[in-house]
């Protein structure tokens, strides 16, 4: 008999008959800052599922590595292949296959998000994000080339490290991790062919990934979506204006209203968090419009 395994912020995890076949079931819950917001989005889970394993397909077809997806078995469900978890730091064997590795993989292709927030407060220079010493940006700024940076999975909060501390944490190889950056970069180049086809920029985006069969990457988790993306509408971006196709818009109805400098006021200082008040039935309402629209727009396909 099946068995609820893990609840996470957007989606669970159920056990099947077959140990080595897990089936995710996305919820119509969103979060933000790591808070999972007490409203909940009609057809979003469905959305974000069809939308992932669309691209995990795309990404299977071009032949650009494995992923973990074996087939969608509802809308709002698939079945995707186990891979073994190991959370504390450097315990993942050496020699391991079909293991999880305990790093998020982060894309830039503009300046925009945490991105922009840090070039801000100074803590990204222009010279690591491709620029000439000197360069002034503004927010959207294209950057000369793929920018990757790598974050913790398994703390509290996501946090940026170097790649010394990746290393460490996966405990795999440089030649593993560039593997994976390889990946990264090739299924980044396959969305931004098929979202300029359709109006869209990609501006960054998250990723994750296990070790398969001869320790070579395995795609994993979700990607592509309005969860773990960002998008931007291409015409507007264009003409001067970033008009924002993303989960982006909710996080910034937060940063309006406050809760956003009061909650990382609380972290910094150490001190109990502030709830995360729900969302007004106007942003619940052009949420879940947005999420129709762009899995749309994503796949080509009717939601």
């Amino acid at each position: 008999m099946a068995e609820m395994l893990y609840s996470g912020k957007v989606k669970q995890v159920w056990s099947t008959d077959d140990p080595d076949i897990l089936e995710f079931r996305y919820t119509n819950q969103i979060s933000v800052f790591d808070q999972i917001i007490p409203s909940l989005i009609p057809r979003k889970g469905e959305s974000l599922n069809r939308t992932t394993c669309h691209w995990f397909e795309l990404v299977e077809k071009e032949g650009i590595c494995r992923t973990h997806l074996v087939e969608r078995n509802a809308t709002d469900r698939c079945l995707v292949r186990r891979v073994d978890i190991y959370r504390e730091p450097a315990t993942l064997p050496r020699d391991g296959e079909w293991v999880f590795v305990p790093l998020e993989v982060v894309c830039r292709h503009h300046l925009a998000g945490s991105g922009w927030r840090r070039y801000e407060k100074g803590d990204l220079s222009v010279e690591e994000l491709g620029f000439p010493a000197g360069t002034v940006l503004e927010e959207g700024a294209k950057l000369p080339k793929p920018y990757l940076e790598v974050t913790t999975k398994f703390e509290d909060f996501d946090r940026l490290i170097d790649r010394e501390e990746a290393l460490y944490i996966a405990n795999i190889s440089g030649e593993e991790l560039d593997s994976i950056f390889e990946v990264v970069l090739k299924v980044d180049a396959l969305i931004e062919r098929e979202a300029t086809k359709r109006g869209l920029i990609h501006v960054d985006g998250k990723k994750e990934f296990a070790l398969g069969l001869g320790r070579k990457p395995v795609l994993v988790d979700s990607f592509g979506t309005l969860d773990e993306d960002r998008w931007w509408d291409l015409e507007a971006y264009e003409n001067g204006e970033i008009v924002q196709l993303s989960k982006e818009f909710v996080r910034a109805h937060y940063i309006e209203t406050g809760h956003h400098r009061d909650l990382y006021a609380a972290r910094e200082a150490g001190t109990e968090e502030p709830g995360i008040p729900a969302l007004p039935q106007t942003v619940i309402d052009d949420t879940a419009n947005l999420y129709a629209d762009m899995f749309t727009r994503l796949t080509g396909e009717d939601f």
